[in-house]
């Protein structure tokens, strides 16, 4: 079913791009904007991080802190510009040394400043410049696998016999092996999702379903026993997800109202095939739950139910994402809420949607439903692209409804075309270069296939099928 559903949505978005489907590789199956976007997404990463400890900066080009979530997508992103030819594999080696080196001899302990991170974990922002916490933010526990993850990917890509590619190994196995799982599963055995030295931990906890499948992937993986989490942690983290449960436009899969939730931990570990307990009994793994969240997201935007301008089957997208003002506004003769930054969605669990849109959503969706997403994305870039299109791709968000002539918090409103936000952020920028290459080669899924951390994780939390089996 899987080999048939692949071949179909193949030639569904050759046909799209005016391009034989002749090729397993979606590569011939994009029109030349992705090739564009990829290019200036990446570019993003290599000229707004800080070379001397490879910092990224959450956005850009407002003067911002560091995401470490952010540093994360910028270490997957390296590799990606040296098998693309944007730069070379010395290049890439320098600056991800650089990276590693700096988390790995960072300041680590529990006084509240001055510090990089604590028993292995690392804080949500960091000081661009000096890499410690930021302000009073917490010690974040989800931002922390993000990076991991981008740590195992370099770890991972970089294997030749070269003392910097042997340094980069050892660097991302150390900062891995030194996290201590079990120190953040205060309510054992879930973890939490931060602490701080002031507070202590976060009273919430993850449990599913949302973004930390790779959280617990990495728990139980690790390789250090005191460290590691067990089998019980997965069944902790899924015994929550019948909330999740829902069938919006007779689409049943687990629901999340973002669809950054549904991309994350895909843009390390390959779901095709595999299927943990919960999934086994539902007949379809990971990556169809997403194929099946990101359709009905299309078909909210076709429902389109507060009449949003521009919402239609070629122009959908709800995460996330920037967004203008933090107020309630008349709209269509209702009153809405408008955001700033606001994890909006739609369908599922309640959810916020002020007719923004982010460009993220749609383009990061790319392996899971080509069909819908190829158009969408070309579509964003011929109807706004001159102004929300730029040196670095598409810019965080943008709402054609919002034209209100009041103060904004964020971004600017341009005549005839609505609002648009001013900055790039790091956390979606990732995804798009990513994915996109993923559903071209299956490029990053393909190393993290062999990385032991994230076989003995999924195994450890009783996946099987696929290329597990192999």
């Amino acid at each position: 079913m899987r080999q048939t559903l692949s071949a179909l949505t193949l030639a569904l978005a050759s046909a799209l791009a005016g391009v034989p489907a002749t090729s397993a590789h979606a590569a011939n199956a994009l029109p030349p904007l992705f090739d564009d976007l990829q290019e200036r997404t990446f570019r993003f990463f290599w000229e707004t991080a800080n070379p001397a400890n490879g910092l990224v900066p959450d956005r850009h080009p407002t003067p911002s802190f560091s995401s470490v979530a952010a540093v994360g997508f910028g270490l997957t992103a390296y590799p990606i510009g040296v098998e693309r030819g944007w730069i070379t594999r010395a290049q890439a080696r320098e600056r991800t040394l650089a990276t590693l080196r700096f988390f790995r001899n960072a300041p680590q302990g529990d006084a509240p400043a001055g510090m990089t991170g604590y028993k292995g974990f690392f804080y949500h922002f960091l000081d661009m410049k000096t890499g410690q916490r930021y302000r009073d933010v917490e010690l974040s526990t989800i931002d922390t696998a993000l990076f991991l993850g981008g740590a195992l990917f370099a770890q991972s890509y970089f294997d030749r016999e070269d003392p910097q590619e042997t340094e980069i190994r050892r660097l991302a196995a150390e900062i891995y092996a030194r996290v201590d799982w079990q120190w953040a599963a205060h309510n054992k055995p879930a973890v939490a999702l931060g602490w701080k030295p002031e507070e202590g931990f976060n009273r919430y906890d993850w449990k599913g379903y949302n973004e930390a499948m790779l959280l617990y992937v990495l728990a139980l993986g690790s390789p250090k026993p005191e460290h590691a989490l067990g089998p019980e942690a997965w069944q902790a983290w899924t015994s929550t997800y019948e909330r999740s449960w829902a069938a919006p436009y007779d689409r049943p899969h687990l629901t999340f109202p973002s669809l950054f939730v549904h991309q994350y931990s895909h843009v390390w570990i390959d779901f095709r095939g595999i299927r943990d307990a919960y999934m086994q009994a539902k007949g379809f793994d990971y990556f169809e739950n997403s194929r099946r969240a990101t359709l009905a997201q299309r078909d909210y935007a076709v429902e389109n139910p507060l009449k949003c301008k521009g919402y239609g089957a070629d122009m959908w997208g709800i995460t996330a994402s920037d967004g203008p003002v933090d107020k309630v506004l008349d709209w269509q003769g209702r009153k809405i809420p408008f955001h700033t930054y606001a994890a909006r969605g739609m369908g599922g669990l309640p959810h916020h949607d002020d007719c923004t849109l982010a460009p993220t959503a749609a383009a990061s969706a790319l392996p899971f439903a080509p069909e819908i997403v190829v158009p969408a994305v070309v579509a964003m870039k011929e109807r706004y692209g001159d102004f929300i299109y730029g040196r670095y791709g598409f810019l965080d968000s943008f709402n054609p409804s919002f034209e209100y002539r009041i103060k904004l918090q964020h971004g600017k409103v341009v005549p005839g075309k609505g609002w648009v936000a001013d900055d790039y952020l790091g956390i979606d920028q990732g995804p798009i270069l990513a994915m996109t290459e993923n559903y071209r080669n299956d490029f990053v899924w393909k190393l993290m296939r062999t990385n032991p951390a994230i076989r003995t994780g999924l195994l450890r939390a009783g996946f099987t099928g696929g290329w597990l089996d192999k």
